[in-house]
């Protein structure tokens, strides 16, 4: 990528809270970061400020010990009159670089809505639930067949056809499927079978995503991630099946550049 091709933006998206959606978008950006990419993030939730707060623990961690953690820049979007403008303003910074990576509050607004229709990729985390799944389609209660789509989807479609409208660009909507270790194999066969047939339906691809592991929570007071391996004390086993997820996520996510990047091992 060149600076003057413009930044492939990236937004992370859904509405219900538990997803894992900002600790992906921070793996997310801090992996392209690590690969060499120039790299910002934007975090629209002004009240949470999940992801903000996550890379300023990086920083305070990294300068109390001395490390270098490749990290993106962060800015914070409040939603409000003029939040809009200031999305456009900062995407149109973004030329300079080579990924703008979007976390969205878990709710539904203007400024997010803007977001989605702005993005060249889409990233949906759910967790392997019908609860989860519930967001983009609604099942027959008997059969678990899919009945139709629900509300993110139709607002997801809305999105990609007000981007296509605006410069005839195809946005790629990927759905993380976050592994739950807790639940039977039968229902996660359910869920795989109902999103594959959802897919097919409202055009979105399925991606693995990651397992509900205590060392993704552990991180953030930190703000380290899985490919941070000079900050963390304890690399374990369980670090090793973690990062081969997440290496997968990223490869899966087909974005330009990424089969040539150069990931730290």
């Amino acid at each position: 990528m060149t600076a003057s091709t413009p930044a492939h933006i990236i937004v992370l998206g859904n509405e219900k809270g538990g997803s894992g959606k900002s600790t992906t978008a921070v793996h997310i950006g801090v992996a392209l970061a690590h690969a060499g990419f120039r790299t910002a993030m934007l975090d629209l939730d002004s009240r949470q400020r999940t992801v903000a707060r996550y890379l300023e623990n990086r920083a305070t961690f990294a300068a109390a010990r001395n490390l270098a953690l490749p990290t993106p820049d962060i800015a914070v979007i409040a939603d409000g009159p003029d939040a809009v403008a200031e999305l456009d303003l900062r995407i149109t910074q973004a030329s300079a670089l080579d990924f703008l990576v979007i976390d969205t509050p878990g709710r539904d607004s203007e400024l997010a809505r803007a977001a989605l229709a702005r993005a060249d990729t889409i990233v949906t985390p759910i967790n392997d639930s019908f609860v989860d799944f519930d967001l983009i389609g609604q099942v027959d209660p008997e059969t678990f067949a899919v009945k139709r789509p629900s509300f993110y989807a139709e607002l997801i479609w809305d999105a990609r056809r007000a981007r296509a409208k605006a410069d005839g660009a195809t946005v790629d909507w990927v759905v993380l499927r976050n592994r739950l270790s807790t639940l039977e194999a039968r229902n996660r066969k359910r869920v795989g079978a109902a999103l594959e047939s959802l897919s097919k339906r409202v055009g979105f691809r399925v991606v693995g995503g990651l397992s509900e592991r205590v060392i993704f929570r552990e991180f953030f007071p930190r703000g380290l991630t899985l490919l941070d391996r000079a900050g963390l004390e304890d690399f374990s086993l369980s670090h090793v099946g973690a990062r081969a997820e997440l290496r997968a996520l990223l490869a899966g996510l087909n974005l330009p550049g990424w089969d040539t990047a150069k990931l730290a091992a």
